[in-house]
């Protein structure tokens, strides 16, 4: 048998993207396809998609007829299309009316926090179902903490932070690195820190992406 080949994957994503969790699910479908030829170390990390919204977040419907002019109708289209696609990659998706969109810098500053404790991976999909499968707003501590405590973090560590400016500065050079690199949307894979593969793609297009950059390794 030969010797796996070990992939290092970079996730630039924000918890209020749907496509970013519908990417990762494909991804992790291709990766259960390949297990026999390679093992992926993954890491996610930060992306603001709206760092100038305010506390209180904005009803996704008119955040984005202002931001990309998309009427009712095309909103409708895109859920539909991202629940069954959600649905295909194993995620529930659970629109509601009313439902708002947030500011995540304070996800970030847990998830950074989470990835001391060996925890990121839990909380980011913790947060991804908490948005879009619970419909529980991220700009309400006491949930928030609930969702912390969901995969086994120490709340009261959590509330400090969030009460403080703990794991600001090391969020706030992440984003900049990251927006330094020319990223301009999410998701983005980043492969061996030379690949990128952007958006919600399908697990057959991460198949055929990772088997090829696993050859060209090798061969390198």
């Amino acid at each position: 048998m030969s010797e796996l080949k070990t992939l290092k994957i970079d996730i630039v994503s924000d918890v209020v993207c749907p496509w970013c969790i519908v990417g990762y699910r494909n991804l992790a479908q291709a990766l259960t396809s390949l297990e026999d030829t390679l093992v992926a170390d993954v890491q996610w990390h930060p992306f603001e998609l709206n760092p100038m919204m305010g506390p209180t977040g904005q009803e996704i419907k008119e955040h984005l007829a202002e931001k990309y002019g998309s009427t009712e109708a095309d909103s409708a289209g895109v859920r539909a299309r991202l629940t069954s696609m959600g649905a295909d990659a194993g995620f529930t998706f659970n629109w509601s009316d009313g439902m708002r969109i947030y500011n995540t810098f304070d996800c970030h500053r847990l998830l950074d926090w989470a990835a001391s404790k060996g925890k990121q991976h839990a909380l980011q999909m913790a947060l991804f179902a908490h948005y879009f499968t619970h419909n529980l707003p991220l700009n309400d501590e006491a949930k928030l903490l609930d969702t912390v405590a969901s995969v086994g973090l120490p709340v009261d560590e959590a509330r400090a932070i969030l009460a403080s400016e703990g794991h600001t500065e090391a969020t706030q050079q992440a984003l900049a690195h990251y927006k330094g690199m020319g990223i301009q949307s999410v998701p983005t894979f980043i492969i061996n820190d030379k690949y990128a593969i952007t958006g919600g793609q399908s697990a057959s297009v991460f198949i055929e992406a990772l088997t090829q950059i696993a050859q060209e390794s090798t061969e390198a």
